[in-house]
């Protein structure tokens, strides 16, 4: 039997969530551009925990978000 780690399965799970989005972008164009951003996270994040799997972030809360709502900045530490 194969084994893996969490975060090479996490990274395998993030690809595949941007190339979803993707796919959802170019079957939609009124939600390409969403669709490609989201798309760009996921990949950003993947990257993050391919090249530092126990790497931390500074998370910023965005102004203007109201409370219970889980939008934040990333920023790397």
């Amino acid at each position: 039997m194969a084994t893996t780690t969490y975060s090479d399965l996490a990274v395998k799970l993030l690809r595949d969530a941007a190339g979803f989005f993707r796919n959802v972008g170019e079957q939609n164009e009124a939600l390409s551009e969403q669709m490609g951003d989201n798309a760009d996270v996921y990949e950003q994040v993947a990257d993050l925990l391919e090249q530092d799997p126990a790497g931390t972030l500074e998370l910023e809360e965005e102004a203007g978000v109201s409370e219970g709502e889980s939008s934040a900045i990333i920023t790397e530490t």
